[in-house]
């Protein structure tokens, strides 16, 4: 039987602050919790029901699997709809990146987005495009939020996620440097090189004003009907698709 203590603390974690305080998120689905198992994450516990234990990839030893009750484990879930399966997981200690990363690729960086679901998209929407990290500003939505942990289907377990200063990146950066604004160049018109950042704006407002005055390029998705702008996860995977072929064609 799970302690009061123990559901508090999982619950609590659906709080950045907790997060913090304890180094640890939630991981919840069977895919996604097997995925992080074969990651560079460190999974710490699992809690599954015994149908979700039954559906889960061989659990490496060194991870303490508990068997919960279908009435348990309610008590611990965030999700209307669960599978019944919960990992507690190691936030990661990294060192910043190194500017030498940003060179011979494209990373996409996010000011201000504070969508999970959008976070989530992106993220997901990077891994499949063959992108290996991804920039956020420091007031972007916190990544181990439960949604962007459940939206990006396991591809958190794969993609890099720093939190930076944009505008001093920007100052500090050698590669181009691209915007997605409404007044721009077509992105269909748009060569992105080899190299780059590509800098997606908050849901509302867009880049930053202090942002957009530092970008090489202002590009734009050119609209063909009538809607006023596009869901900041589409945008980023109209870019993706565009840098994808760019790649291919000068392969």
């Amino acid at each position: 039987m799970l302690s009061k203590s123990l559901i508090r603390l999982i619950t609590s974690l659906q709080h950045k602050k907790f997060r913090k305080q304890h180094g640890l998120f939630c991981v919840e689905g069977i895919k996604s919790i097997s995925e992080f198992t074969e990651s560079h994450y460190i999974v710490e516990t699992i809690y599954a029901t015994p149908r979700a234990v039954a559906k889960l990839n061989k659990i490496p030893q060194n991870i303490k699997l508990v068997s919960v009750s279908d009435e348990e484990f309610k008590k611990l879930t965030s999700l209307n709809n669960p599978q019944g399966a919960l990992a507690l997981v190691k936030i990661p200690e990294s060192d910043p990146p190194h500017l030498n990363d940003f060179l011979g690729t494209h990373t996409l960086v996010l000011d201000d987005v504070q969508d999970p679901g959008n976070l989530g998209t992106i993220i997901r929407t990077a891994e499949w495009f063959g992108f290996e990290r991804i920039i956020c500003s420091l007031d972007t939505v916190d990544v181990y939020n439960a949604k962007v942990v459940q939206a990006t289907m396991g591809s958190l377990s794969r993609i890099r996620v720093d939190y930076l200063d944009i505008s001093a990146l920007l100052d500090q950066i050698s590669v181009p440097s691209f915007g997605a604004l409404l007044n721009g160049q077509s992105i269909f018109e748009t060569n992105f090189g080899k190299e780059g950042l590509v800098v997606l704006g908050n849901e509302g407002n867009g880049i930053r004003p202090e942002i957009i005055e530092k970008l090489d390029y202002s590009v734009t998705i050119p609209s063909f009907g009538k809607a006023e702008s596009l869901n900041v996860a589409v945008a980023a995977t109209v870019f993706c698709t565009e840098i994808a072929r760019g790649r291919k064609t000068n392969i």
